[in-house]
């Protein structure tokens, strides 16, 4: 007997809630467990629905061959990676999940300042390597009270670090194509206010217009104390420029979500 209800394809992780809740509605197939090629070949014309994650997206050339596409559903909050011009001009919906993550990617871009700052996965790795009976106390950690910290990109999630911060005692300054109003003080210019940071903590939307945004003349200015964050995408920084520079000891350090060839590090 041929399933009546209609295709649903599933492009990246999903949880046993969401499968359940998936596939109560939809007959769903899943890209990790047949090849889309595959899928395409057998169920494109059934298929009305695409379920994806923020880094996965849909590819152009996947979208084309799926003619009765609805709905693209994103579970993230960035929809960088769906092309959503073309789909708007087929009258297919993209929805995403803004405003879910808020707290949870803030906390993390704090964890990640934390842990560059105080040296936590190196002082971890110490310990564990037994150096600290045979070579002493690890050296000391520098504190973020008191840091002058950059959000780069000050939207929903960039309001919540920039309060959590606050907290720590850090004084927050920010960069984003327009001024908005809040009691923070606005860098037009994106160089400038890494010179006058401590820190720099990128949560810009990624795609072609924040490309390598930070480069190795940002990451100059950011100087040889400087601490970068990135919780945005990993297209904002030039990867290749950050390595130079933290192996050549023109940056003090980075706390990475986010990576430009992912999984590739």
């Amino acid at each position: 007997m041929v399933d009546e209800k209609p295709g649903l394809l599933l492009i990246g992780d999903a949880t046993e809630r969401m499968r359940a809740r998936f596939s109560s509605e939809f007959t769903v197939h899943d890209s990790a467990a047949s090849s889309v090629d595959q899928i395409l070949a057998s169920h494109a014309d059934r298929i009305i629905a695409v379920a994806t994650n923020g880094h996965d997206g849909i590819k152009p050339q996947i979208m084309a061959a799926l003619p009765n596409l609805k709905i693209i559903s994103c579970y993230g909050v960035g929809y960088d990676a769906i092309d959503a011009n073309t789909a708007a001009k087929r009258g297919i919906i993209v929805t995403h999940t803004p405003n879910v993550l808020n707290d949870e990617v803030a906390n993390t871009a704090i964890l990640l300042l934390l842990g560059v700052a105080r040296d936590f996965v190196a002082n971890d790795a110490y310990v564990r390597a037994g150096r600290w009976s045979t070579d002493g106390n690890a050296p000391l950690s520098r504190s973020i009270h008191g840091m002058t910290v950059g959000i780069l990109g000050l939207g929903r999630i960039g309001e919540t670090i920039a309060e959590k911060l606050k907290a720590f005692g850090c004084k927050v300054v920010y960069h984003s194509r327009n001024r908005k109003p809040v009691d923070l003080t606005y860098y037009s210019d994106l160089k400038e206010m890494a010179q006058a940071s401590d820190a720099l903590i990128c949560i810009t939307p990624g795609g072609a217009a924040t490309r390598h945004l930070v480069n190795e003349e940002i990451l100059d200015a950011l100087g040889p104390t400087g601490i970068l964050v990135n919780v945005a995408r990993g297209s904002v920084v030039d990867e290749a420029a950050l390595v130079e520079a933290l192996n050549s000891g023109r940056i003090g350090g980075a706390g990475l979500d986010v990576f430009e060839a992912e999984p590739v590090v």
